[in-house]
This record gives structure tokens, sequence and C-alpha cells, in this order.
């Protein structure tokens, strides 16, 4: 196929979420052809995609970062025990994201098993760590409790004192802009409900980060 044949077959596929029978009756090839060409243009989107320390970069420029976990939903596989988030009571793979102040998506990490806590996953990651190095404050919910001085995150307990509730109110509208990152993510229908190997989950979510960055 012409490159531009290729692009266009990938972008549906990423953005719609078609699956390659339907590409390749659209595109009259065959669903072999669809299949290689999509992971050919995945991989080459992925690897456009910044990496930690690039985006540790850009993160250090801004006043502070907001963090936030996501789970991409899955089919169910045989070995699915590692993929239900008991959390969400679904099967899905954990995916931590980094925004700047204003909700915009700077980094999206690799993609782990949906029973990954939120902090377990940011510190495989080597999120946590690079945010001290870097002395960079970030904002994030209560699952990252223990996070450490720069993680700033709300008070639990059902029986606050008033300046606690304060505080939790304001954390939360910081931290609610963070959500445009996953609507930003989840706008890319492919993600909604995943139905590929859970080893081409990273480079699918790579891809999309990259064509996001190239397109703002």
């Amino acid at each position: 196929m012409p490159v531009g044949r290729q692009a266009l077959l990938a972008l549906a596929h990423l953005r719609c979420g078609d699956t390659c029978a339907q590409l390749a009756a659209g595109f009259r090839i065959g669903v072999a052809t669809a299949y290689r060409c999509i992971r050919e243009a995945v991989g080459v989107l992925a690897a456009l995609a910044p990496t930690p320390a690039e985006a540790m970069k850009t993160v250090w420029t801004k006043a502070f970062v907001i963090l936030d976990g996501t789970l991409l939903p899955i089919d169910r596989i045989a070995a699915d025990t590692p993929c239900h988030s008991g959390k969400r009571k679904r099967h899905g793979m954990n995916v931590q994201v980094l925004t700047d102040p204003f909700g915009c998506l700077l980094w999206a990490s690799p993609a782990l098993p949906g029973s990954t806590h939120d902090l377990t996953a940011a510190r495989a990651h080597g999120i946590i760590d690079a945010l001290a190095d870097e002395d960079v404050k970030c904002w994030a919910d209560k699952a990252y409790q223990g996070a450490g001085r720069l993680v700033r995150v709300p008070f639990r307990g059902r029986r606050l004192k008033r300046w606690k509730r304060r505080h939790n109110s304001t954390h939360a509208r910081i931290r609610c802009l963070g959500e445009q990152a996953m609507a930003t993510l989840k706008g890319w229908r492919l993600l909604r409900k995943l139905r590929c190997s859970t080893n081409r989950i990273t480079d699918i979510v790579k891809a999309i980060v990259a064509l996001h960055h190239a397109s703002t």
C-alpha cells in the first residue's frame, strides 16, 4: 500500500476502533495485509512518543503536574487473573498518566496488568523517584498515599475537620483537570475496548500519545 493509505488505515484503526476485517473490506485489501500495515504504522508512531527522560524535561518546566491512573478495558484472556482490577471490577491494563496544570497530556506509561495498584505502578515506572529528583510537585488522588512529600494527596476519612474538608475540595478542583487527559486517551475508540494481545497495548498507547503531541 502507498504510505498515505497505510497511514489512513492505521488512523482509522486507532481513532474509530475498526477491526482488521472491517478495514480490509473498506480498503479492499486482505485481512493479513491490513494487520501488517497497522502493526508497522503503530510501531513507527510508538517510536516517536516521548521517553520518560524527555517527559521529565518538560515536567521540570511546569509549576506542578497531575498524576493519575486509568484502566484500559480488554477482552478476557486465558490467564486473566493478573488483568482483573478488583477496584473497577473488570479486566484491563493499568496506565499511568502525567498532565500539566491545564490538563494537557504529557506522558503515558507502559501498560501493566489491571490488578496493579496505582502507587505500585507509578513506582515501577520510576515516576515517583523522577519527580523527587527534579523536585517537582505533583497532585494525585488517594491511591498514591505514601508516595512522598512532593506528591500531594487528599486527606482520608469520613469525619474530617473543616480545614481538611476545604483542603480536599481545593485539591479536587486542581486534580480534576487531569481528567481531560483521560478524555483525550478515551477519545480514541480503540482504547475503550481493546481486543488485541496485551503485549501490543503499550505500543498502541505510545502511538496515540505521539499523534496527540503531533496535533497540538
